[in-house]
């Protein structure tokens, strides 16, 4: 029987000790460490790379539902614990498994726990597990923080050196997920691939300046200009047409 190497995360240290004590009933649930806020959360997912999260929705730096909707693919899977019931909906919109209102019973709590072994088995896996609609806030670093950062804040992504950098109007950070797949995930929200090195919001394009030979460049409302393949030129022309 596969170890699940799970994280609890609760701003309330008695709800975080009582679900640990609960999990001990579990022989494939191993505890590798726990988190009091959002912030804190984000780090020690991004540490420990846990398979398995319970995660409280309202704490304080930012909410349960901005963690979950902030991780790249390959993260864990998400079990909701929560006090209130009116976040079920955005629970489900961010691919959690389960979602339980406290105080969690032991019986209700097993029968999260068959979920997730019955999400690790089944053929998605945990990697496929989460993530399935366009995100709306992403996870960036910068310096040893991590900050969450709304989709309307994002200027473009670029990739620096084999990485990804998430650019707002005033600065950047870095990224876990390829331009590739931020690609795919927000191509029904308003982002355009113009070459292989970056990925536009196209509200923030202000200008668009033809180039001999067919590629050309965009200027965003923060001053940076980017470069526009010639492949990609027609098509981003026809994009800001539709806007």
């Amino acid at each position: 029987m596969a170890v699940l190497r799970t994280l609890v995360v609760d701003d309330e240290e008695l709800a975080r000790e009582r679900l640990k004590v609960l999990l001990e009933a579990f022989r494939d649930i191993e505890v590798i460490g726990e988190a009091s806020d959002g912030e804190e959360a984000i780090e020690r997912i991004v540490d420990l790379r846990p398979d398995l999260v319970f995660l409280d929705i309202q704490m304080p730096g930012c909410s349960g539902i901005e963690v979950a909707a902030s991780l790249p693919a390959g993260s864990p899977v998400i079990v909701f614990c929560t006090a209130y019931d009116q976040y079920a909906i955005e629970a489900f919109e961010v691919s959690a498994v389960d979602y339980l209102l406290k105080p969690v019973s032991r019986a209700r709590l097993s029968k999260a726990v068959e979920r997730v072994r019955g999400t690790r088995e089944s053929d998605r896996g945990i990697e496929q597990a989460v993530r399935s609609v366009t995100p709306a806030r992403f996870l960036g670093k910068r310096g040893n923080r991590y900050r969450v950062i709304p989709r309307k804040s994002v200027l473009y992504f670029c990739s620096e050196g084999g990485l990804t950098q998430l650019w707002t109007h005033e600065r950047y950070y870095w990224m876990e997920p390829a331009l590739t797949e931020l690609e795919n995930r927000l191509a029904d929200a308003g982002f355009y691939r113009i070459s292989r090195q970056a990925l536009v919001n196209l509200g923030g394009v202000e200008e668009i300046i033809p180039l001999i030979g067919g590629p050309g460049q965009v200027k965003l409302t923060n001053g940076k200009v980017l470069d526009v393949s010639r492949r990609r030129m027609k098509a981003l022309l026809e994009e800001l047409g539709k806007e």
